[in-house]
């Protein structure tokens, strides 16, 4: 394998191994899981599957924001301006745990009798920018600009 190939994720590799599985199952020889990631780790070029899924999880993409960053976006559908307080990888393939300090506290409540301010936020955010958990309408909780 050639340092320009991109590895499939995590759980690509893993699907592999559980089709792997059940083609040989098929054909009267039956492996167990440990022993079909090894085989798919060894045809990708790899020592093992330790070293396949190091290899994989030091690829993945790189978090959209990085400490002491100043950002713009929306949270809960309300214009901010913040600065990243933390920021770091998690072990879910191409998540970031995020934190926001709101430079104005922002009201997450959209009823005219009450208000909920929020300045401070710690959410999940893919590579892309934006967090995968949705409101009821469907759009992302947090977009950065």
């Amino acid at each position: 394998m050639s340092d320009l190939d991109i590895l499939p994720s995590i759980e690509d590799l893993k699907f592999s191994a559980r089709e792997l599985r059940r083609d040989l199952a098929a054909q009267g020889s039956g492996i167990s899981h440990g022993q079909a990631l090894e085989r798919i780790a060894v045809d990708l070029g790899f020592k093992d599957w330790n070293t396949l899924s190091a290899a994989v999880r030091r690829q993945s993409t790189k978090c959209p924001v990085s400490k002491g960053e100043r950002v713009t976006g929306h949270y809960l559908g309300q214009r901010f301006t913040a600065t990243v307080i933390d920021a770091h990888a998690l072990d879910l393939h191409s998540r970031y745990r995020v934190s926001l300090h709101f430079d104005e506290p922002v009201d997450v409540v959209t009823f005219d009798s009450f208000s909920a301010y929020r300045q401070r936020v710690t959410c999940t955010l893919t590579p892309d920018g934006s967090t995968p958990q949705r409101t009821s309408n469907g759009k992302p909780q947090l977009v950065l600009d």
